[in-house]
């Protein structure tokens, strides 16, 4: 599921990069995306 979105938003971040649409939502998008992977793992490696 997460892979699925993260692949989502990185065609996103391409086409806004190609066509200039909505750049900067794709950016924070993309900032926020990286902020809950890194908190999942790290969240799961402390349960470990």
């Amino acid at each position: 599921m997460i892979g699925m979105i993260i692949g989502v938003l990185i065609a996103l971040w391409v086409l806004g990069l190609i066509f200039d649409i909505a750049g900067g939502l794709i950016h924070i998008l993309l900032v926020v995306a990286a902020i809950v992977i890194i908190y999942k793992v790290i969240k799961g490696r402390a349960t470990h």
